[in-house]
């Protein structure tokens, strides 16, 4: 009976200590993908030619945002202001104060406006102009919705690298 008492108990130990290590895997791996970086799946038409419309899965981390360290020229995540379940990808051309100038209808017309970025804002859009619903649409977009920074593009493999 003692024998057989011992073997479970051993049994049982061994079970708990990989049990544990298995939530703390999964632990790191829930800190990592929601508060350092992250695969993430983008597609669609507004950001041609630098993603491509099919899809590009691209690494974006979510620290720099956080720190202040986000500008112009930079491909952001950003909560989408019409639709908060969505995430959409666009690249920053203003911070506040900045000055932007647009094409208000650029497939119909050259009529252009011209605003300034409020404070806490920032003015987005899409590199493909004519496909894009971004700042122009919706105007600046306050910069708590922005929830990452693209670093690099991962997928497909032949286009591996920085944006």
């Amino acid at each position: 009976m003692k024998l057989w008492f011992g073997k479970w108990t051993a049994i049982a130990k061994e079970s708990v200590d990989r049990a544990a290590i298995f939530a703390k895997f999964l632990c790191l791996l829930h800190v990592t993908n929601n508060y350092i970086f992250a695969p993430t799946l983008v597609y669609g038409p507004s950001m041609l030619p630098t993603l491509n419309l099919t899809g590009d899965v691209v690494l974006s981390e979510f620290i720099s945002h956080r720190l202040g360290k986000v500008g112009p020229g930079d491909v952001v995540l950003i909560q989408s202001p019409e639709n908060p379940r969505k995430m959409i990808t666009k690249r920053i051309v203003a911070m506040e104060g900045e000055v932007v100038s647009f094409l208000v209808d650029p497939s119909r017309s050259e009529k252009s406006r011209t605003v300034v970025v409020p404070k806490g804002h920032v003015w987005i859009q899409g590199d493909n102009i004519y496909a894009s619903k971004d700042s122009r649409n919706f105007g600046p977009i306050p910069y708590g919705l922005i929830q990452g920074k693209v670093c690099c593009r991962v997928w497909p493999i032949d286009c591996f690298g920085s944006l």
